[in-house]
């Protein structure tokens, strides 16, 4: 946690209320996401027991799972979602646009837009990755059929839970991270999971104070859990009583339909007041104007979509269980390159996060006081522009002399330090050679060098394409990390002892 957040939570804890600690939203949000918000039977691996789903604060359907112990049922109920989620996904899938790749030699279309979804917390996420992973290799033909769609539901939903683990994405987002992302509360990290009592904190109720209001929203009887977890009490004293009502009805259609109907009330008791609450929640960020570099993030979520629209287009084939050695090596590559870009970013695009920085010693704010936006640089082989401006500080500058610092306001121009000289006991001058953004002219168009009385800030952190690294391939991959198998042996000669019966189990793997 860095200084600045630590004391916006004391803050918040002395005045009641949360503290912003944003000034713009570092995310991108659909004009109509779709809301998620699930439910899981306690005791199970990730079975499904109901799920409250719409674009609208009223257009929420719920879908249950009478007895989620039942493969059946399960398996109805991703039909039904794959009924909601699929073409929901196809409706993003109309017009396209014609991007230049290759420094404009060439183009490739992408989607004009994305879909988003949105779910309550991280755990969330969870449930949707792990239900992705228990679906999308189920058959619709052979031992226990499912519907088509099922398997498609489950590569979809693969596909947004690794979009959630891509720094700076929104096409899948936890609305407590979200909020805590632009918020910083009297409460700990681990009570800012709890959507209710976050809320709390942020949008208190009229006559409550932040804390009050999270202690009451603690009460699983006024909120409840907004899931996927339920409430033991809810669930030993009303839940298990009315699914085993549900279950003794047995051929009856009467007793069926009426503990049918008692569940159904009874979940969508237990969801509504969560729905209500991620309504609420994305007004918040919505009445928040967006970062400047958010398009471009949200661009790169299109990217994926399209590519992966293309493939399942393509008859690719599903998200392996495990990534190979080379797959995984590039895939965190990426996420740390993406991560790195993300944090720069959102400095760039907000002074309050910037100001962490400025805390650390990677930035600092100061007045130009002088600019020579004129001078040239002949020392080389042949004369070049390099205008020069004095920026007078009382920050601390630790960066030293030849380092190369970035200005958000000009971020394609670099300004590498030639002097620091202390003035006084609290200011600092510090002399900046401009380098870059200013055209290929001997003369500066106006507006690319710094004026005298601009105030700007200068920071380390750079904006810069950051170019991928270099992998092997699978071919040149030792046998040690996945490279290439050993030659195929003749089928009557190997043992059955020898065979690994982990290598069907993508075919085989039982849900329940």
């Amino acid at each position: 946690m860095s200084t600045l957040r630590a004391l916006a939570r004391a803050r918040a804890l002395a005045t009641g209320r949360a503290e912003p600690v944003a000034t713009v939203r570092h995310l991108h949000l659909a004009p109509q996401p779709l809301v998620l918000v699930p439910l899981a039977l306690a005791g199970e691996a990730n079975a499904p027991l109901a799920a409250l789903v719409g674009t609208a604060p009223d257009d929420a359907r719920l879908l249950i799972v009478p007895q989620p112990r039942n493969r059946d049922q399960r398996f109805a109920f991703a039909a039904e979602l794959a009924g909601i989620v699929l073409p929901w996904i196809d409706g993003h899938r109309g017009a396209t646009e014609d991007v230049p790749v290759d420094r404009g030699r060439d183009v490739r279309r992408r989607y004009v837009d994305a879909p988003q979804l949105v779910v309550p917390n991280p755990a969330g996420v969870t449930f949707l990755r792990l239900f992705g992973r228990a679906t999308r290799f189920r058959r619709a033909d052979g031992e226990y059929p499912v519907h088509p769609s099922v398997p498609l539901l489950g590569r979809w939903l693969t596909f947004f839970a690794d979009r959630a683990e891509h720094p700076g994405s929104s096409a899948l987002l936890a609305l407590t991270e979200a909020l805590t992302l632009h918020y910083a509360t009297g409460q700990s990290v681990l009570e800012d999971l709890h959507l209710p009592a976050l809320l709390g904190w942020i949008d208190p109720p009229p006559g409550l104070t932040g804390a009050q209001a999270a202690a009451r929203a603690e009460d699983p009887s006024l909120c409840p859990p907004a899931g996927p977890a339920t409430d033991p009490d809810f669930d030993n004293g009303r839940l298990y009583p009315a699914i085993e009502a549900y279950a003794a009805a047995g051929d009856d259609p009467d007793a069926r339909r009426t503990a049918y109907a008692d569940l159904v009330e009874l979940l969508r008791g237990q969801l509504a007041p969560t729905w209500d609450l991620m309504w609420r929640g994305l007004a918040l960020l919505y009445a928040l104007p967006p970062g400047a570099r958010v398009a471009g993030r949200w661009d790169g979520d299109r990217d994926a979509f399209t590519a992966f629209a293309e493939h399942v287009d393509g008859g690719g084939a599903p998200q392996p269980r495990r990534d190979g050695a080379v797959t995984a090596a590039a895939k965190l590559h990426r996420l740390e390159r993406a991560l790195t870009a993300y944090a720069v970013q959102r400095a760039y695009d907000d002074p309050l996060v910037m100001a962490e920085h400025r805390l650390t010693g990677e930035a600092f704010v100061g007045d130009v006081t002088l600019a020579d936006p004129t001078r040239i640089d002949d020392t080389g082989k042949r004369p070049v522009l390099r205008p020069r401006i004095q920026v007078v500080t009382d920050e601390p500058v630790p960066m030293p002399v030849g380092a190369t610092l970035w200005s958000p306001t000009r971020p394609a121009q670099k300004a590498k330090v030639v002097f620091v000289n202390p003035v006084g006991e609290s200011k600092t001058e510090v002399v900046l050679e401009l380098s870059g953004g200013m055209g290929r002219g001997r003369t500066a168009p106006p507006g690319t060098v710094p004026e005298v009385g601009e105030r700007l800030c200068y920071t380390t952190l750079s904006d810069a394409f950051l170019p991928a690294g270099a992998f092997p391939t699978v071919e040149e991959t030792p046998w040690t990390h996945g490279g290439p198998p050993p030659p195929a042996a003749d089928p009557d000669s190997v043992h059955p002892d020898s065979v690994d019966p982990a290598d069907d189990a993508v075919a085989t793997e039982e849900w329940d």
